[in-house]
């Protein structure tokens, strides 16, 4: 009988795609298991998670590996989106859905709650959080105190996703500094702890413990003798896999629904321009600032490929691999630059192919400007792309073309939020030394077609 591979299993918790994976211990995926959880709605009708979906598919899939015998597991660890907290109680069930951070948030809180505290340009300033509303998700808790006194009563802790996911099978309440630095309004960059407002509210009697991102703790879930991680932020869980293999100075865009640029080199303090234009700073796992700037790029380019598609009477999959074509870009240059691709006739364009490169070409401009925003003042030499537009050889063209004086590379890594996670509690479950060959990059020459 051969003997089970010592595996991580990784929960890798986003808004539409939810995974697990096991890591072998050179973070190779050696299983992997996807779920679609179930959405409910809160009291007011909006969408949100299901906690209960989720807790169960979490259980499920934990015996579902622990029966493998191929596998054996030394450690779990767990990677979800932000600002989303889950209220629970003494015994630690859950007390209130999980709100979803786009849920609108009652305009006269929000004045109550700035002009008590500074006023809304130096209170962004000092959390690095821009005014956000529910996506800060301090004011969700905030939000509670105030319209459901009844339940905040209730409330043990106020637990980050990620760190709720890791309480269900540790049994111990944690908080995490990347899940607290993720313009939840919380933390005061400038005093490097909790904002004072935390405490005048008496909100830190909600949060749990801080803990170190590579502290481990002992599962509660029945099993092999295996350590449990306190959880990641996902944005600063990829980040993670960049900061072990490279030493010099870079930018990760980080593409997907959000396009998040993300410079750990950077830890000067926001401006109000900045704050003003969506930059805002996390905390990554080793409690640095890293200053990022984000675009809704993603979201935006779903949005108009299915309008290409429905004027040219095509099928959106057809633009998943649109090659290059210089020429084209070379026509594109000659119309208006300053307008953005939603408000452009696509009857000026007579092929869907050049409208798809219009709309990539205008998502560019608009990453140039987002992406110098943190990269200014700074001894960046790289842009390391991952996620979804990594792969669009378009896209990283024009950005090579943007930034002629960068080495610009698609970084191409399987999961890189997970393996982020997986390599923040390296050593408390894997024998062998960090592997220097889990991200394999693909150089893109700055040409001359934007010049």
């Amino acid at each position: 009988m051969k003997k089970p591979i010592p595996v991580i299993a990784v929960f890798d918790v986003g808004k539409t795609n939810k995974k697990l994976f096991l890591f072998d211990e050179q973070y190779k995926i050696v299983f992997e298991r996807s779920a679609r959880f179930l959405e409910t709605v809160d009291e007011d009708g909006d969408p949100c998670e299901n906690l209960e979906s989720l807790r169960l598919s979490i259980f499920d899939s934990l015996r579902e590996v622990f029966k493998n015998q191929d596998f054996e597991i030394k450690a779990i660890n767990f990677a979800t989106y932000g600002a989303s907290f889950v209220y629970i109680d003494e015994d630690g069930k859950p007390l209130a859905p999980l709100y979803n951070y786009l849920k609108a948030y009652p305009q006269s809180l929000k004045d109550q709650f700035y002009n008590t505290y500074g006023g809304t340009e130096e209170f962004s300033n000092r959390t690095a959080s821009p005014v956000l509303g529910s996506l800060n998700s301090g004011m969700q808790l905030y939000r509670i105190k105030y319209e459901k006194p009844e339940l905040y009563a209730q409330i043990k802790y106020a637990l980050h996703l990620p760190q709720y996911l890791s309480y269900l099978i540790s049994g111990e309440a944690y908080s995490d500094i990347t899940s607290i630095g993720c313009h939840t309004n919380l933390w005061d960059f400038t005093k490097n702890e909790y904002h004072e407002w935390v405490k005048k509210e008496g909100i830190i009697e909600k949060l749990a413990p801080i803990v170190a991102c590579d502290k481990v703790i002992p599962a509660a879930f029945p099993g092999n003798n295996y350590a449990v991680g306190p959880g990641f932020h996902d944005s600063s869980a990829a980040l993670v896999p960049y900061l072990v293999n490279f030493h010099e100075p870079f930018i990760l865009l980080s593409t997907g629904t959000w396009c998040i640029s993300l410079n750990p080199f950077n830890a000067t303090p926001l401006t109000a321009e900045e704050l003003e234009n969506d930059c805002l700073s996390y905390l990554q796992y080793e409690g640095k600032p890293v200053k990022a700037s984000r675009l809704f790029s993603g979201y935006e380019h779903e949005q108009q490929v299915k309008r290409i598609a429905a004027h040219f009477g095509t099928d959106t999959i057809a633009y998943r691999t649109v090659p290059f074509d210089a020429q084209l870009i070379e026509q594109i240059q000659q119309m208006d630059k300053n307008k953005v691709f939603a408000d452009r006739d696509l009857n000026d364009y007579p092929t869907d192919i050049m409208a798809y490169h219009q709309l990539i070409f205008d998502l560019v401009n608009q990453q140039y400007v987002s992406t110098n925003r943190v990269l200014k003042g700074t001894q960046v030499k790289r842009i390391f792309v991952d996620g979804g537009f990594s792969k669009n050889v378009i896209f990283m063209n024009l950005l090579a073309a943007a930034f002629p004086d960068l080495e610009v590379f698609a970084a191409y890594m399987a999961q890189a939020t997970a393996v982020g996670a997986a390599l923040a509690i390296h050593k408390s479950w894997n024998t062998k030394p960090l592997p220097n060959d889990i991200i394999e990059l693909k150089y893109y020459a700055a040409s001359a077609v934007l010049k």
